[in-house]
């Protein structure tokens, strides 16, 4: 990053991208991490990633026109390239994150879910990004997604050490509205402790077993949501083998 421009620099500073952009950054970033052998992207690719039913919310409907302004404007600002094949035949797209940005690998899984589904829980968080990249626990998920935090670059709810609590990135556009009205920072920490009243601080202590148990079932709700995490990336690489042999086929007239 030393001999960055000053331009490039200053991208490092973007913290705001329209939907369609999210999205086919989103995509970007997803299979170069689940399907590294098919990445670069083909224009096709990226705008079939884009609309496919599984792992995005909502589902979208873009052309590949529309596919291809959007990776313009992705380019204009520097966070995403197009490279030639050995072949020549056509162009493909890669992002530019690691280039531009210094998040580390969870990091970027967990804003890339956040872009492609939005607003969800820690332990949905958690499982949809360990596809991506390993995350073994929710306390790694949470110190990774507290710097994000400070940085804004994410938001939630309320404190990420509380169970059930949902969680969005905060790439939005002003007009988009979509803050989820909490502000994590050590100055207001003090003043949400003193609200605990004794009675309260007696109830908590004595309710220590019944979060055991809760922690439990939140821990098997996130296993559970990787397996099947992991059944639709399978399902998805399947797809797209069929689709690139459908094109082979064609290709060769048969």
């Amino acid at each position: 990053m030393n001999d960055a421009t000053q331009e490039e620099k200053k991208l490092l500073n973007i913290t705001e991208l329209s939907k369609p952009q999210r999205r086919v950054l989103g995509v970007l970033l997803e299979k170069a991490f689940t399907t590294p052998d098919q990445y670069p992207l083909t224009l096709k690719a990226i705008t079939t990633g884009c609309n496919q039913k599984s792992n995005r919310d909502p589902v979208s409907h873009y052309s590949e026109p529309q596919v291809f302004e959007i990776l313009e404007a992705l380019r204009e600002i520097g966070i995403a390239a197009v490279v030639h094949s050995e072949g020549g035949r056509s162009e493909r797209y890669r992002h530019y994150m690691r280039h531009r940005f210094n998040f580390s690998e969870p990091q970027l899984a967990i804003l890339t879910e956040l872009w492609l589904r939005g607003r969800q829980t820690m332990g949905e968080l958690r499982g949809r990004a360990s596809r991506m990249v390993p995350i073994d626990s929710l306390d790694q998920l949470r110190a990774e997604f507290k710097e994000l935090l400070d940085q804004k670059y994410v938001q939630s709810n309320g404190s990420i050490e509380r169970r059930g609590i949902e969680v969005d990135h905060n790439w939005y556009q002003e007009k988009e509205g979509k803050n989820l009205g909490f502000e994590s920072s050590s100055e207001s920490e003090p003043a949400q402790r003193a609200i605990v009243s004794e009675e309260q601080s007696s109830v908590i202590s004595s309710s220590a077993e019944l979060s055991t148990i809760h922690n439990s079932i939140e821990l098997l709700q996130t296993e559970n949501q990787v397996l099947k995490q992991q059944v639709e990336t399978l399902t998805e690489s399947l797809q797209q083998l069929s689709q690139q042999l459908a094109e082979l086929r064609q290709e060769l007239g048969s």
